[in-house]
């Protein structure tokens, strides 16, 4: 980071996209107290959202360079696994499991990261790493346990729903970390998420076939909440905090995501995590932080 006095500033700014994200779990939650199926819980957070980001789009300033159009083809790319395929795998995971569980599988994605690395760019993993590795999936298997003595099967459809969202995101921050140079930041996540938008419509408009209408008003409210606070919001946040400190950075302030969802899943659902959860799920954290800074550490060595 060129200018390290605004770096305080930064951080703030990260952590504030952070903790919204993280409340988008606990909204869902909520909302489907309400009998709503994931797909069309999903259509109202992005059809609240749409107009948000074509309108930041319209007043933004157009760049002056003209990109290659590789660019704009990885950008729907991105787009679409990013925010789309993680957000739909995300909801219908959250249907099974607990929003403090669903937050401690999410944060795994800087492993991912690593491991995918290691696989299709032949990039490779330190002793460290391997380490860390090993403790985030030690915790992983610690915080299921209870979960799957009690709901086995239930449990692992959703787990393994959100291991499917975390493997996209993953797959969108390595992407946003390499194309949001190129478009700026505001530009590259009003694209992304516009074509997010389009695709759960288009989702919706071929493969569901429920009414959007009849809900209960907190259905409604819940979607402009989670539109508003849980994704417009926090996507520009996390994005500009991205292009300042990087996505290996980053990915150090995302550790308070399961901490701030575990707090907030215990005051809006009463959820309780056991204490071997809790242990998983410190394990996890530990785990991810040790793998990111030492990730930060070789980039700037120039390994």
């Amino acid at each position: 980071m060129k200018n390290s006095k605004k770096l305080p500033l930064v951080i703030l700014i990260g952590i504030l996209g952070v903790v919204l994200f993280s409340a988008k779990a606990v909204m869902v939650k909520l909302a489907y107290q309400y009998n709503v199926s994931a797909v069309n819980l999903l259509m109202f957070r992005m059809l609240f959202a749409l107009p948000f980001y074509i309108a930041v789009l319209l007043f933004t300033k157009k760049e002056s360079e003209k990109l290659p159009r590789k660019n704009y083809v990885w950008l729907i790319v991105f787009g679409f696994i990013g925010y789309y395929l993680a957000s739909y795998f995300d909801f219908v995971g959250l249907q099974y499991i607990k929003a403090s569980i669903e937050r401690i599988i999410l944060f795994i994605y800087p492993t991912i990261v690593l491991l995918l690395s290691s696989i299709f760019l032949k990039r490779p993993i330190s002793r460290v790493q391997v380490f860390a590795i090993s403790i985030t999936y030690i915790g992983i298997i610690i915080a299921f346990w209870d979960e799957i003595s009690v709901d086995g099967a239930q449990f692992l459809l959703g787990a393994g729903f959100i291991f499917l969202s975390a493997i996209t995101y993953a797959s969108y921050l390595v992407g946003s970390d390499w194309l949001i140079p190129k478009f700026g930041v505001v530009r590259f996540t009003s694209y992304a998420m516009i074509v997010s938008c389009v695709s759960v419509i288009l989702h919706y408009s071929l493969f569901e076939h429920t009414s959007l209408l009849g809900y209960h008003p907190n259905v409604y409210w819940l979607g402009l909440a989670m539109a508003f606070f849980s994704t417009v919001i926090p996507s520009y946040l996390v994005s500009y905090c991205i292009k300042e400190i990087g996505a290996s950075n980053f990915s150090i302030l995302a550790g308070l995501g399961p901490i701030s969802t575990i707090i907030l899943a215990s005051i809006f659902l009463g959820e309780r995590l056991t204490l071997l959860q809790f242990g998983g799920a410190i394990l996890v954290i530990v785990g991810i932080i040790v793998v990111s800074l030492n990730k930060s550490t070789y980039k700037k060595s120039g390994s």
